[in-house]
């Protein structure tokens, strides 16, 4: 499916509420929603923004389609037949900006900021989470294993236990960006120019009298790119073996056995001794890769064990989210068009954590110039207040208020970046390399208790004293009697 027939990739409750907003003549009013999570993905202390090239392809597409007038026609609220002129006319002519993918991000901070008529702000929502949270999930789980796996190669694995085939192409691409390698999905690597690797499967190897038939032939095919997957029957007794006689013979004429692959059973184990044996044949330069439903957890035991594996490819774990399903993003409204002024609202919760902050707001991270690291990601209003320029300035947590800090000699970082200004794109997107490098520099922005794997310590994401004071002054003006 194409991005120009998304327009209806949205909730029916998006539809009856322009229906309503139409209905009331209110839908050419502006109004301002925020993108962001509440909690981390995984337990972790991070995440990794992606999606944004996506998002951008479809608003760049979005329209409606007389296929799906024809089909909103049909349904039984028994839309005004008036209504449909107006989504024939639909074009995206709002004002969005957002953080660059490979951004490190963290809960609470507008990921994206859309501003819009509310026509076109509510019916982008469902769209907008969907791409947003599944690739900053994904991403976040890529980054999770880079981590653990340092300067090993990673490669995906994981398009046949996807939820389709959109997921498949678009995690690749979300792995890509957080630090993994390659992917064995071709259409990723057709559309993104993300290398692809892959060895073969244990069919070649059954369809075959013997296993050393099966790579002997194989090797014949393919004599530059040759890795052998040997651990069809036996991997020590038989695979390793029929391996290095292959390799062996490749090694005379010339060429070199790329390495074996290994996908099940005590991956420790046989990993150091397939690489004994491999050394001491003489095929030194050979690697060993390593699969079998892995995840970070999995391969930083399977290191901290001294396995001898060079390079992991990680599927089902990785592709799925494994233990996280999802990611959580929310689009929520921070403003709206009143007597032609813009005017921050807010939602309350009886859990302090889920009121949202109101207003339209920027977000800088605070550099420290003496170390180089993050000290903070500070909130401000938008056009209400003076950026940070290095004054000093007080970061609080906005749930806990005693826990505070002033930072001074710092550089603000915006991290809010200008993408469409009244409909037109205004931001180039990147490359991937591009992406690549950007979460790279990033990720060397932060101490190492923000970014490990269990227990990190809570990065700061504080609001300014502007920002707190609004929010406070409307909670109180929400919530005591009127006269």
């Amino acid at each position: 499916m194409t991005h120009s027939h998304y327009a209806l990739h949205t909730d029916k409750y998006q539809i009856n509420m322009l229906y309503a907003h139409w209905f009331h003549g209110t839908h050419n009013q502006r109004a301002v929603f925020d993108v962001f999570y509440r909690k981390q993905p995984f337990g972790n202390g991070f995440a990794v923004f992606a999606g944004l090239e996506r998002l951008v392809h479809y608003l760049n597409e979005l329209r409606f389609k007389e296929e799906e007038i024809a089909y909103l026609a049909e349904q039984e609220e028994g839309y005004d037949p008036r209504f449909f002129e107006e989504l024939r006319n639909f074009r995206f002519t709002g004002t969005l900006h957002a953080m660059e993918e490979g951004t490190i991000v963290f809960p609470n901070e507008p990921l994206i900021r859309v501003e819009a008529r509310v026509f076109e702000a509510q019916l982008i929502e469902t769209a907008l989470l969907n791409f947003v949270n599944f690739q900053t999930l994904i991403a976040t789980k890529a980054a999770r294993i880079k981590q653990v796996a340092g300067q090993d190669r990673l490669l995906e694995f994981g398009t046949r236990r996807a939820q389709e085939a959109d997921a498949a192409v678009w995690g690749a691409r979300a792995t890509y960006v957080a630090g993994f390698d390659a992917t064995s999905n071709m259409q990723a690597g057709m559309r993104f120019g993300i290398p692809t690797k892959g060895t073969h499967a244990h069919a070649w190897v059954q369809n075959h009298r013997t296993e050393l038939e099966a790579f002997e032939r194989f090797a014949e095919a393919l004599p530059d790119q040759v890795t052998l997957l040997v651990d069809t029957y036996d991997t020590l007794k038989f695979g390793v073996p029929d391996a290095i006689t292959v390799g062996l013979k490749m090694k005379e004429k010339g060429k070199t056995l790329k390495g074996i692959r290994l996908d099940s059973g005590d991956l420790t184990y046989l990993s150091i001794q397939a690489r004994r044996m491999l050394d001491e044949a003489g095929l030194t330069e050979t690697r060993i890769t390593a699969s079998n439903d892995l995840d970070e957890n999995t391969i930083f035991e399977i290191k901290a064990q001294g396995a001898r594996i060079d390079i992991w490819g990680v599927g089902t774990q990785l592709i799925t989210g494994g233990s996280q399903p999802a990611l959580g993003g929310v689009y929520k409204l921070v403003a709206r068009e009143e007597n032609g002024e813009l005017v921050p609202t807010i939602k309350i919760s009886g859990n302090p954590e889920k009121i949202t902050n109101p207003g339209i707001k920027d977000v800088y991270r605070i550099i420290s110039r003496k170390t180089g690291r993050a000290e903070g990601d500070y909130i401000t209003l938008h056009g209400d207040e003076d950026v940070p320029h290095g004054k000093p300035i007080r970061l609080f947590n906005p749930t806990h208020t005693f826990i505070q800090k002033t930072v001074s000699d710092y550089e603000a970082v915006p991290l809010l970046k200008p993408i469409y200004v009244e409909g037109k794109q205004v931001y180039e997107l990147p490359t991937l390399d591009r992406i690549r490098e950007l979460h790279r520099e990033q990720m060397s922005w932060f101490w190492p208790e923000y970014l490990r794997r269990l227990n990190p310590e809570v990065y700061p994401v504080d609001l300014s004293q502007k920002a707190w004071d609004m929010k406070m002054d409307l909670i109180r003006s929400h919530l005591e009697p009127k006269e």
